[in-house]
């Protein structure tokens, strides 16, 4: 019996490898003789199993107040393989002075590129061309875009101004695009930096063409985008979401592109995923739609997985994670601070 146990819920989170392959993960753990083993994925199961664990990866469940609060006290945090933590009640495990981490700057080169590639094939309608073509409509092709207007100059507004949203701004400034940004949480000079003008959330709303959504998965920014927020946009403005689905109302969205309040809509996240048959969204042609497969790449598995290997081997060794979500329950921890250098960015990433 190895000396630490990691608990983790069977089954697969992202990963296209068969259950019970954690080579990358292992990759920092395996001298520490610690050993993934993999549980239950009910509640009840999962609890009961993971009684004598010395940490969690979470995975392939969710992770609710009920399933926190019953963690023993030897166990030293949760760690996520994914940028989102709304699969684990953060809440709940800071009431307990447990850290959760997360990969949050593993796939923000990803994400960003999938933005700017809904941006351009909303803007040219890349699908309608394609299908025109296809369909043997080939002089049909120019008309709809000759009603375009040019990209350069156009103005693209960003809700929230984290990693991804920096990281697309930089690719939209290579395009000519003029850059506005609303969030609460980050200094405006931050923005300036960037080439970005600060802007209230309708001022972006009102004045881009593009709207691109940023918010993470929180409870305070669920449904964030209504009615009343589609209704300020530009009718000839395009709505792209590579974030969060729940942080849009989806009914609000549909009619927005049903009734031209808004013109076109580039779509990775959904309000529900997959989406049922009868999802409106699914027959409409002014929606682009990808499977929330905006941070796939060769590296996504390898380096997610590794950096949960890294947070889990800092946890054992009693040493501060690099990616904590709750940063404020480390002092109270027994872990100890040892990085050098800021915590904002992990290694390698």
């Amino acid at each position: 019996m190895a000396k630490f146990k990691i608990a983790t819920p069977a089954g697969l989170s992202f990963t296209t490898a068969g259950a019970g392959d954690y080579g990358y993960e292992m990759e920092d753990l395996a001298y520490l003789d610690a050993e993934i083993v993999e549980g239950p994925t009910d509640e009840d199961g999962f609890i009961a199993f993971a009684q004598d664990a010395d940490a969690i990866y979470a995975k392939g469940m969710r992770f609710s107040k009920k399933v926190v609060d019953a963690l023993p006290e030897r166990c030293r945090g949760i760690v996520l393989g994914s940028v989102g933590v709304d699969s684990v009640d953060v809440k709940a495990a800071t009431a307990r002075g447990m850290p959760v981490t997360n990969c949050p700057d593993t796939f923000i080169e990803e994400v960003a590129d999938h933005a700017m590639m809904m941006l351009l094939s909303t803007h040219r309608r890349t699908v309608e061309q394609d299908r025109l073509v296809r369909e043997g409509r080939w002089r049909e092709g120019r008309t709809p875009l000759l009603q375009m207007p040019r990209l350069m100059g156009l103005t693209l507004g960003l809700i929230s101004f984290g990693h991804v949203a920096r990281a697309v701004a930089r690719r939209a400034k290579a395009f000519g695009l003029r850059i506005m940004a609303y969030d609460p949480f980050i200094e405006e000079l931050v923005m300036v930096e960037h080439g970005v003008l600060p802007s209230t959330l309708k001022e972006v709303l009102s004045q881009s063409d593009f709207v691109s959504m940023h918010a993470p998965a929180r409870p305070e920014v669920e449904g964030m985008l209504g009615e009343e927020h589609f209704r300020l946009m530009k009718p000839t403005a395009v709505f792209i979401n590579t974030g969060r689905g729940p942080t849009v109302q989806e009914t609000a969205l549909i009619k927005a592109l049903d009734e031209k309040w808004i013109a076109y809509a580039g779509l990775d996240v959904l309000e529900q995923e997959p989406p049922g048959n009868n999802n409106p969204l699914l027959s409409m042609n002014n929606v682009i739609l990808s499977a929330h497969t905006a941070s796939a790449s060769a590296r996504f598995d390898p380096a997610r997985r590794r950096h949960v290997g890294r947070e889990l081997a800092l946890l054992l060794e009693g040493k501060w994670p690099m990616s904590c979500v709750n940063p404020a329950v480390l002092q109270q921890t027994k872990l100890r601070r040892w990085q050098p250098v800021s915590m904002e960015r992990g290694p390698n990433s």
